[in-house]
């Protein structure tokens, strides 16, 4: 077996393929002009970030590199490779196969044969679908982010010293249960909310049965909240809201502060630093900007399942801004009709009257697993609709 975590050097064979696919000249010219695009009544507003951050153009550019150096063989990826339809699609035009899914969601590795190629994608795996891949002699080719794996590093360095984790993410993002996976104790919060309550519970010691069963799906095996949280170490999906991980990290803090007191801090509490990546800051910022120009209107645009996407939504909602999360042009049906993903929720919905006759400054961003082609396209389906 052996693992591939670095280009292959193919990179200049596989560029125009990339660019073809993927880029847009009218959306860079738009960046390099100001990020201002007038046109009949309408103008757009483009976020200063948004799009491949570095970490997703790694991971596709490994997978066609793949594709090209392991031409012969068999090639397998676990995942999708990113959260965008498109992009994932596209692999499959490489001969890049899926492995299917078990009843329970788990990978079915039995279709893997030795010396076929398995990729990894740009979340990780856990480390026990790891392990299993061990066994098969099979090439791996190993996309995850650099960002991701400085994650891992702080939870190995938890569980060495018996801290349990405490993961700000989603229980069923990929990118947590690989994080997770790296610790014997981990809980994972979503929110600041399920924060407070498990602090709540830290100070007022709660009732066992009502945290295992609020917390059943987001906890280590065996998990014991009246001993397991004695020592802590924060820990985060690296595409959370930054702010939000810092007021979580601040709260269990004050909490393990105030249960064993300054001078056995340290012996009960951990911080990891900042691990949410760079790109989703960059691209939460731009949002933040965004939202302070004259729009009425906001189009953020990535993969329904795109973690990072959904958090710039949530960014225009609490502004108060009307605003859409949709995966591709596909999404706007009609000047009338709209589908889109709720914030907060995995429920795709349709909504009318989404574009009116006054919404004439719109806010154009998208999540860093989106290609700008798709931008564009989306720009230009607006401005079509607009005339009818």
């Amino acid at each position: 077996m052996q693992i591939h975590r670095k280009s292959f050097g193919l990179r200049s064979q596989i560029q125009e393929s990339l660019d073809n696919l993927y880029e847009s000249s009218f959306i860079n010219d738009l960046r390099q002009s100001g990020g201002q695009y007038k046109v009949n009544d309408l103008t757009f507003y483009l976020a200063k970030v948004f799009g491949f951050c570095w970490g997703v153009d790694r991971a596709i550019s490994m997978a066609y590199e793949s594709a090209k150096f392991f031409k012969d063989k068999k090639i397998w990826i676990t995942n999708e490779i990113i959260h965008n339809p498109l992009v994932n699609d596209n692999l499959t035009k490489l001969n890049i196969n899926f492995l299917p899914k078990n009843s329970d969601n788990t990978i079915d590795f039995n279709l893997i044969k030795n010396d076929d190629v398995v990729i990894l994608p740009a979340f990780g795996v856990s480390k026990e679908d790891l392990n299993k891949l061990h066994g098969f002699g099979c090439h791996i080719v190993d996309t995850t982010c650099p960002w991701v794996s400085r994650v891992w590093n702080r939870i190995e360095k938890y569980e060495k010293q018996n801290f349990t984790a405490i993961i700000h993410g989603k229980y069923n993002h990929e990118e947590t249960i690989a994080t997770a996976s790296r610790s014997d104790k981990f809980l994972i919060v979503q929110n600041y909310d399920e924060a407070k309550w498990v602090c709540d519970f830290i100070l007022n010691d709660g009732d066992i049965d009502e945290f295992l069963l609020k917390f059943k799906l987001a906890t280590s095996f065996n998990f014991n909240p009246k001993t397991d949280l004695d020592k802590i170490g924060i820990a985060n999906q690296t595409t959370m809201l930054k702010g939000e991980t810092e007021q979580i990290g601040k709260l269990f803090e004050k909490t393990i502060l105030t249960k064993f007191g300054p001078s056995y801090l340290d012996e009960h509490f951990m911080s990891p630093g900042d691990t949410i990546c760079d790109a989703t800051q960059e691209r939460q910022d731009a949002m933040l900007s965004l939202i302070q120009e004259p729009v009425n209107l906001i189009i953020v645009i990535g993969g329904f399942n795109s973690s990072n996407t959904g958090h710039l939504q949530e960014i225009a909602e609490s502004a108060k801004i009307k605003s859409f999360h949709i995966d591709g042009v596909n999404c706007l049906i009609s000047a009338n009709k709209i589908r889109h993903k709720i914030a907060h929720e995995s429920t795709i919905v349709t909504s009318e009257n989404w574009l009116s006759k006054s919404d004439v400054n719109i806010g154009i961003t998208s999540g860093a697993s989106t290609p700008n082609q798709v931008v564009a396209s989306v720009i230009e389906r607006i401005v079509e609709l607009s005339q009818t």
